[in-house]
């Protein structure tokens, strides 16, 4: 089943000198179409360490537990590009309204 903008997923997500991995997890920002053409998949990375205010481009997540996630959490505006053979599981989804404060977040960060 291909993945798409919103799936909660588990991943070994690299840290950003590449120089480690840590098991979390993630949303997928691709679209179907592009994992559906691709081999890999864009993801975003998510953590339980929230801090006040947020910083740019980070999204607290609203609905939480509707997406799966053991405790309340916020997406971090890192980015990677994995094959999909290397997610480990569906967590979840991102409800609508987390969807939307996602895409605009990303707006944000890439311009």
């Amino acid at each position: 089943m291909p993945y798409e903008f919103g799936d909660v997923v588990l991943v070994r997500f690299p840290f950003t000198n590449q120089a480690a991995f840590k098991q979390r997890p993630a949303v997928v920002i691709s679209n179907r179409a592009y994992n559906m053409a691709r081999p890999d998949a864009v993801i975003m990375a998510i953590t339980s360490q929230l801090h006040s205010p947020s910083s740019l481009g980070e999204v607290w997540i609203g609905q939480w537990q509707a997406a799966n996630l053991l405790k309340p959490s916020a997406i971090k505006p890192i980015f990677a590009t994995l094959e999909q053979s290397l997610i480990l599981k569906r967590l979840g989804i991102l409800h609508l309204s987390d969807q939307a404060a996602l895409r605009q977040a990303i707006a944000a960060v890439l311009g």
